[in-house]
C-alpha cells in the first residue's frame, strides 16, 4: 500500500493536450462535462470538429473513446507535456444578473482520499448509475478527461500579466490557462491552497476515480484532475437546479403556506428571491398555474422538495426551460427553488451530511478538453 499520509495532497501533472496546429482552434475542440451534454448539444459539438472532446467525454461506447484517444495520441492530435506543471486558470463569464465575473483557480492533480479522512469533503448525494457509466469510461481510457471543482481555504492564484498559454470559449465562458512549470512558481502556487477541500462540482467524477483507485491500488491511479478555487473567490457563482416531474405532483399538505402566483417563471423566481432565508420555499408550476409554497420549517429548498418523494424527476438550471416543459406537456409540473449559498455548502460538508442530488450548480461548469490527465504519472 502507498503511504498516502506522507505524500502531498496536491501535485503538478504532465498534461495531455491538443496540438492546435493539427487539431484546429481550441474553441472547436472543448466541451462541457458529461452531465450537462444534451443530445442536441452533443450533435453541435460533433459537427464542430472531428476531434472535439465530446467524443471522449460522452462517447457511444467506452471502448470507442479509448480507441480514439490512442489514435489521437499516436497521430499527434494530442501531445504530452514532458515536464510536470500546474496551471493557473481564469474563467470570464456573464452571471445570471448579466454582470461579467471572473473565477480563478489552479489546475493540478489532487490525491484521492476517502471522505472519512476529513481532508476532502462532499456536500451532495450522487446517482449510482451515473457513476457506473463513468467507471466504465475510466477503465477503458485510463485518463481523467474532466476536472473536479474543489474549494479551498487561502488565496487563489495571482493574476498573470503575460499572455495565456491556452485560451478557449465555450457557451459564453472564456477560459485562459497559464502553465507554471518552474519549481519555485509551482511551490508558491501550491502554498496558497490551505485547509480541507470541499467538492463543489464533480462528485460523480471524484467518487468514480476513488472507486477505480480502490480496484487497482496503485500510486498512478491515486490522483484526480482538479481545479482548486479559493472559497473567497469573488467569481464563485451558484445557480439553482430546478426539478421537473413526469408524474402527477403530490398535493401540498398543511406544512406549507400556499400563495397563488401570476406572471410565469420570471415572476416566480423574483418572488422566491424576495423571501428571507429563514424558511425553505419553492414554487410549483403546473399547467393550471403557479403556487408559492413557504415551509413551516427552516432548511434548504431542495431538501424540502426532496421530502415530497417526487417521481420521474429530471433537472434544469433554467426556470424558463422548466416553464416551457410544463407548458408543452413534457413535464407534469416543475418545482423552482433558490440556489444554496456558499455558506450552506460549507456547513453541509463540514457537518458530514449531504444535500439531495443536483442541489447546486456552480456556474460555469469547468470546460473539458483543455487538459487531460493520463494515469501514468
Amino acid at each position: 500500500m502507498v503511504a498516502w499520509a506522507a505524500m502531498p495532497l496536491v501535485k503538478p501533472l504532465r498534461a495531455l493536450r491538443y496540438d492546435a496546429a493539427k487539431a484546429g482552434p481550441l474553441d472547436d475542440l472543448v466541451a462541457p462535462p458529461h452531465d450537462v451534454i444534451t443530445p442536441e448539444k452533443k450533435a453541435r459539438l460533433l459537427a464542430a470538429s472531428p476531434y472535439n472532446a465530446v467524443r471522449l467525454v460522452r462517447p457511444d461506447e467506452p471502448d470507442e473513446a479509448a480507441g480514439m484517444l490512442a489514435d489521437w495520441r499516436e497521430t499527434g492530435i494530442l501531445v504530452r507535456d514532458e515536464a510536470p506543471a500546474v496551471w493557473a486558470l481564469e474563467e470570464e463569464f456573464a452571471g445570471p444578473d448579466g454582470l461579467t465575473r471572473t473565477r480563478r483557480g489552479l489546475a493540478a492533480r489532487v490525491r484521492l482520499e476517502p471522505y472519512e479522512s476529513g481532508r476532502i469533503l462532499p456536500h451532495e448525494r450522487t446517482f449510482e448509475k451515473a457513476k457506473d457509466t463513468r467507471l466504465s469510461l475510466l477503465r477503458a481510457t485510463r485518463t481523467k478527461l474532466s476536472p473536479v471543482l474543489l474549494l479551498h481555504e487561502g488565496a487563489g492564484p495571482e493574476r498573470l500579466a503575460r499572455a495565456p498559454d491556452l485560451e478557449a470559449e465555450l457557451d459564453g465562458a472564456r477560459s485562459r490557462l497559464w502553465r507554471l512549470s518552474e519549481p519555485a512558481e509551482i511551490e508558491q502556487a501550491l502554498e496558497r491552497i490551505q485547509g480541507r477541500l470541499i467538492i463543489a462540482d464533480g462528485h460523480h467524477r471524484y467518487e468514480t476515480a476513488l472507486r477505480f483507485h480502490e480496484e487497482e491500488g496503485s500510486e498512478e491511479t491515486g490522483y484526480v484532475l482538479a481545479v482548486l478555487v479559493s472559497r473567497d473567490d469573488p467569481g464563485l457563482t451558484i445557480f439553482p437546479t430546478h426539478r421537473l416531474v413526469s408524474s402527477t405532483p403530490p398535493e401540498l399538505d398543511g406544512h406549507f403556506r400556499l400563495q397563488p402566483l401570476e406572471g410565469g417563471a420570471a415572476a416566480a423566481v423574483a418572488a422566491l428571491d424576495r423571501l428571507p432565508r429563514d424558511r425553505a420555499a419553492f414554487v410549483m408550476l403546473r399547467p393550471e398555474g403557479a403556487v408559492l409554497a413557504l415551509a413551516d420549517q427552516p432548511g434548504l429548498d431542495t431538501v424540502v422538495v426532496d421530502r415530497l418523494a417526487l417521481e420521474g424527476v429530471s433537472f434544469t438550471a433554467s426556470a424558463a426551460e422548466a416553464e416551457a416543459a410544463v407548458a408543452s406537456g413534457r413535464a407534469r409540473a416543475a418545482f423552482l427553488v433558490r440556489p444554496p449559498e456558499l455558506a450552506d455548502v460549507e456547513a453541509m460538508a463540514l457537518s458530514g451530511e449531504r444535500m439531495p442530488e443536483k442541489s447546486t450548480y456552480f456556474f460555469p461548469k469547468l470546460t473539458s478538453g483543455l487538459l487531460f490527465s493520463p494515469l501514468d504519472e
